[in-house]
């Protein structure tokens, strides 16, 4: 989907479709192109391009979601907004955007990615699952002072 353009359809290499400069997009009709970040609003993962195209305003969730993650809220340029569920390890963070999740998982996409200048906000809401048992206290070793 881009800003003030209709939307594009083709494939993207996932991964590797990010570049220095945009992202490189293969069209239906077989021309490859590299498409400036600030053109690009998001990038919907689907199965079938006959699919309804997704509703990036106003999608969000009802209540908590269940799927483990950051929990975030994105403002758009346009001023549109939506919810998503970014995940939590800050290893898979890309520095041209974010691969999210979108609200509605029974329809079109499944995944999204946003560049990060198609954003004006990104406010984490909550912090959804996680293993209480992985962020258990580290012992602290007798050789360390104690200064309280």
């Amino acid at each position: 989907m881009r800003f003030d353009r209709e939307p594009l359809h083709g494939f993207v290499q996932s991964p590797g479709f990010q570049t220095g400069s945009g992202i490189e997009f293969l069209s239906q009709d077989g021309n490859l192109a590299v498409i400036p970040y600030p053109d690009v609003k998001a990038i919907c993962f689907v199965q079938d391009f006959d699919d309804p195209l997704p509703r990036l305003d106003g999608a969000h969730f009802a209540s908590r979601p269940k799927k483990a993650g950051l929990w975030v809220r994105l403002r758009f340029r346009d001023g549109a907004s939506m919810d998503a569920i970014l995940t939590g390890s800050l290893l898979q963070l890309d520095p041209h955007g974010y691969t999210l999740s979108p609200p509605d998982q029974g329809v079109n996409p499944q995944r999204l990615f946003i560049p990060r200048a198609a954003l004006t906000d990104l406010h984490v809401l909550a912090v959804v699952g996680g293993n209480p048992k992985k962020l258990a206290k580290v012992p602290v070793p007798e050789a360390q002072a104690k200064l309280f």
